[in-house]
């Protein structure tokens, strides 16, 4: 019985502690989005891990010099004749 008595006043105070976190959190805004992370990961923002040369969207300052458009060009086709290597 004397357990009783010491674990009544200790499970109020637990539960009167509880309450004031939840009521901290809901003030500090903590349950305001519960959505916006569930989506948030699926969002692409590797791009700065993404190499050079596999980039799709490639900015306008690098434009490849005819050197380069030739390469991609013999690799794209090395079926067709090319006259340059004779």
């Amino acid at each position: 019985m004397q357990i009783v008595m010491f674990l009544v006043p200790v499970m109020l105070i637990l539960v009167a502690l509880g309450i004031v976190l939840f009521s901290w959190a809901v003030k500090n805004g903590q349950y305001d989005d519960l959505e916006g992370p569930a989506h948030r990961i699926l969002y692409d923002d590797d791009k700065d891990m993404i190499p050079d040369d596999a980039r799709t969207d490639k900015p306008a300052a690098q434009e490849q010099t005819s050197e380069q458009a030739a390469e991609v060009n013999e690799a794209a086709h090395p079926d067709e004749d090319n006259p340059r290597k004779g």
